[in-house]
């Protein structure tokens, strides 16, 4: 039996998040196959001629009186046909009888076991095809077996789904990034072109370069808009010209479908799923995709363990980030919700806590105290803003100083906070960073590997300069670590800030372990 979450359906989103396929569809159940043709050719059965001429007409009394044989038939054209228009046609027919009444996924499931046919197979199969429409559609379907039944998809089959939804997200994100980049660079030329220039408009009127550019935008806004629109065609076999990116919004719906259930939830992790969906919201994705990825967070935060394990994606800072830039009350909701969730959701209350000094750390409560000068219409808003601020506010007053230090290294977001500079944090705490297997000393190396900002490398120099100052054995450890080498390699850094820091950090490193003759002061270059 199927474990699913429920929860209230997302009416109007789900419209907007299928639009695309919804246009193409209404142009496809308008279409006429001749059935009779394929029948002549031997390409279906007499039987399945009567009974898919017979759904053309009257498909609910048909399914009613002959629902054994309706579902045959339906498989039976999915799995044999090749032609893609009537593919097309076949899918939609299929999806609408599903959308009609959620219970004939239990018929699909019976049937196929009583003529021992695999409901999976053929539209898993259908995924590999070139037709964007088909692949969409057929996955739209297998979100609906596996989701609105009592069968669960089988592991394997389960996987590779997965697999592919989470590939096509990457897909189609990168597509959509592409082609915002593309109308950046068409924007920026209008921008050259018009810059210093005047003309006169067709009155012969003198205009000023402004109201050219304004103009153009416009034009170009409405050239984008025109170019959307005309993506939903299809030529005579019924193959489709809509670029992959537009299809992102329904792969995205498909997944928050799948992570309500909790048996799909550990299967969407084991194939990297969560660094999939940040990865994609780091970038910048329009708000409709931000709700349909964040909700997937959503619903992940539900299952305890994994609210637990969330923030090891990094989860609170990039929605965090999202929040304090965001328009939108949906997307505002749905972060609210996740935050909720992981102070909520998870049994050992440590976590729960790490998680409040996170968001903290991350600059939330000064966001909550913003929405609660804001009048929403969504009472659960309202009632999320509240509960966060009382556990955040509490959470500040419980805040040692080395949790503030320790989820500050853990977020990767370093900063020159006062605890940096305070000699007293590091005489008390330098050899905490040998906790959990020297957990934040390794942090702190890696960000010096992997970090691009000249403040977080900045500050990681400085407080590995501080551990092997305070820390007698610290000079031993961070060299096993490879520390000292990746330290020194910054000595050559282009930014002068971070070549002072590595500096001064070699210096505590070759200081022998008997003297006490380091440079304290910490003065930062001109």
């Amino acid at each position: 039996m199927t474990t699913a979450l429920y929860l209230p359906e997302e009416n109007i989103d789900m419209i907007a998040a299928t639009s695309v396929l919804q246009q193409q569809a209404a142009d496809i159940r308008s279409r006429t196959i001749t059935w009779a043709s394929y029948m002549q050719s031997q390409m279906i059965s007499q039987e399945d001629y009567q009974a898919i001429s017979a759904l053309d007409k009257q498909r609910s009394a048909f399914l009613t009186e002959n629902p054994t044989q309706a579902v045959k038939t339906l498989l039976n054209l999915v799995s044999h046909l090749s032609k893609d228009s009537t593919i097309q046609y076949i899918l939609v027919l299929l999806d609408d009888l599903l959308q009609e009444d959620r219970a004939r996924v239990d018929l699909f499931h019976e049937t196929s076991g009583k003529f021992k046919q695999c409901v999976w197979g053929p539209f898993l199969n259908l995924l590999n095809r070139q037709d964007g429409f088909i692949v969409n559609m057929a996955s739209r379907i297998l979100a609906k077996f596996a989701c609105w039944g009592h069968e669960t998809m089988p592991k394997a089959d389960l996987n590779f789904y997965l697999q592919f939804l989470k590939d096509q997200l990457g897909i189609n994100s990168a597509a959509y990034l592409q082609e915002k980049a593309e109308q950046a660079k068409r924007v920026q030329t209008i921008i050259v072109h018009s810059h210093g220039q005047h003309g006169k408009d067709h009155h012969g009127n003198q205009y000023s370069p402004s109201v050219a550019l304004m103009q153009q935008r416009h034009d170009l806004a409405n050239e984008s808009y025109r170019e959307v629109r005309s993506t939903a065609t299809s030529d005579q076999d019924g193959k489709s010209h809509i670029p992959n990116n537009e299809y992102i919004q329904s792969v995205a719906r498909c997944l928050q479908m799948m992570l309500r259930v909790d048996e799909y939830r550990f299967a969407f992790v084991t194939v990297d799923g969560i660094s999939t969906l940040i990865r994609i919201l780091s970038t910048r994705v329009n708000f409709q995709v931000q709700y349909q990825l964040i909700f997937c967070l959503w619903v992940l935060t539900f299952n305890p363990l994994l609210a637990a394990k969330m923030n090891k994606f990094s989860v609170i800072p990039i929605l965090a980030d999202i929040l304090s830039d965001c328009a939108k009350e949906k997307v505002t909701r749905i972060i609210l919700a996740v935050f909720r969730n992981l102070i909520e959701k998870p049994e050992d209350s440590s976590v729960a806590k790490d998680h409040c000094i996170a968001m903290v750390q991350c600059k939330v409560l000064k966001q909550l105290s913003i929405l609660e000068q804001r009048r929403f219409d969504d009472e659960d808003i309202t009632a999320d803003v509240e509960y966060l601020s009382e556990k955040l506010q509490n959470s500040v007053q419980d805040l040692s100083s080395f949790d503030e230090y320790a989820t500050e290294v853990r977020s990767g977001r370093l900063e020159w906070s006062p605890v940096h500079k305070s000699a007293k944090f590091w005489r008390e705490n330098a050899q905490r960073l040998n906790e959990k297997n020297y957990e934040l000393l390794r942090i702190l190396v890696h960000l010096l590997e992997t970090a691009t900002d000249a403040i977080i490398l900045s500050v990681a120099c400085f407080d590995i300069g501080e551990y092997v100052r305070h820390y007698p054995r610290g000079k031993h450890v961070l060299e096993q670590l490879g520390g000292k080498q990746i330290v020194m390699q910054h000595l050559g850094h282009e930014d002068p800030n971070v070549r002072y820091e590595a500096l001064l950090a070699v210096q505590k490193l070759m200081v022998p372990l008997d003297t006490h003759t380091i440079l304290h002061s910490h003065e930062q270059p001109l």
